[in-house]
């Protein structure tokens, strides 16, 4: 077998690869908007769940499940961007670099169940917090941040030696170099990790179940004060998510129209995440020429 007709196998082979995985997730986005789209109104979003009579909505999920994403991210991006800045620009090769690693590495590699029984423990338990919105917040922070810390590591590695060098040999210092020379080339890749985890976060069900709880409180979208028990920004109160509202309508759901309202929060969740992942692109590519005046 000669080459040209080897590279043409291999180029069929991975094109056919690439056609079956976009046909896998075709279908399973076209089955869940077709089945959900349907059942989707402007009363089914802004109408608060019922356990009991049909006709319930998502309206407290879906905030909760925006709420709890942007706390954990606001706590997960700094984290991690700062844990990926080490790990590439300040630690030195040798045992304890290697054991961070390591460490880090087996942290990305743990079920979201474990996490939500250390959730559990740690920040339900121990602290006495209870269910709570912080709680589920700092789980999926644990659950995220090795995967923002090794996107930013290595998004920061993966950029030109020039770029350092030629900012170092004007005089700059280390420090200056990251904030204006490497953070703004890398910011694309860095974004995308950020996007990754926030995707998790959003669609997250087995940490939340033990950290952020089954239920919400009757809430009053106008009480500011985030510590009333019904303000809807009090982060010491229980949260069902979006996520968890589906998996327990299908689950243990006793109201008469359990499967149109999976259908249909299923087919929001999907939408969310979709245009939440575009509009970060749109933003992050934005905020990239902006900061390095590229046209």
């Amino acid at each position: 077998m000669n080459s040209k007709v080897a590279d043409r196998i291999a180029t069929g082979v991975f094109g056919l690869i690439a056609v079956i995985i976009i046909t896998i997730l075709a279908s399973l986005f076209g089955y869940i908007l077709v089945n959900g789209v349907s059942h989707i109104s402007w009363s089914f979003i802004t109408s608060p769940s019922s356990s009991i009579r049909a006709g319930g909505g998502i309206r407290d999920q879906l905030f909760n499940s925006i709420y709890i994403l942007v706390i954990t991210m606001i706590i997960t991006v700094p984290l991690g961007l700062g844990g990926g800045i080490y790990m590439a620009e300040y630690a030195k090769p040798g045992k304890v670099t290697n054991t961070i690693r390591s460490c880090i590495e087996v942290l990305a590699s743990l079920p979201s169940i474990v996490i939500g029984m250390f959730g559990l423990l740690m920040f339900v338990n121990l602290t006495g917090w209870g269910y709570t919105i912080i709680g589920g917040a700092l789980a999926l922070t644990v659950f995220n941040l090795p995967v923002m810390v090794r996107v930013s590591e290595d998004a920061i590695r993966n950029l030109p030696n020039d770029l350092k060098e030629a900012s170092l040999a004007l005089g700059i210092t280390h420090w200056h170099t990251i904030k204006k020379v490497l953070l703004p080339s890398a910011f694309p890749s860095i974004l995308t990790g950020a996007i990754l985890a926030s995707g998790r976060v959003f669609g997250e069900a087995a940490a939340l179940l033990f950290t952020a709880g089954l239920s919400t409180p009757r809430l009053n979208y106008m009480d500011w004060n985030p510590f009333s028990p019904i303000s809807p920004l009090n982060i010491f109160r229980p949260a069902e998510t979006l996520a968890v509202h589906i998996w327990a309508v299908n689950t243990q759901g006793l109201i008469p129209d359990a499967k149109e309202i999976s259908a249909g929060a299923s087919a929001v969740l999907i939408i969310a995440v979709l245009v939440f992942n575009l509009s970060a692109r749109w933003i992050g590519s934005m905020v990239h020429k902006k900061m390095t005046a590229n046209k």
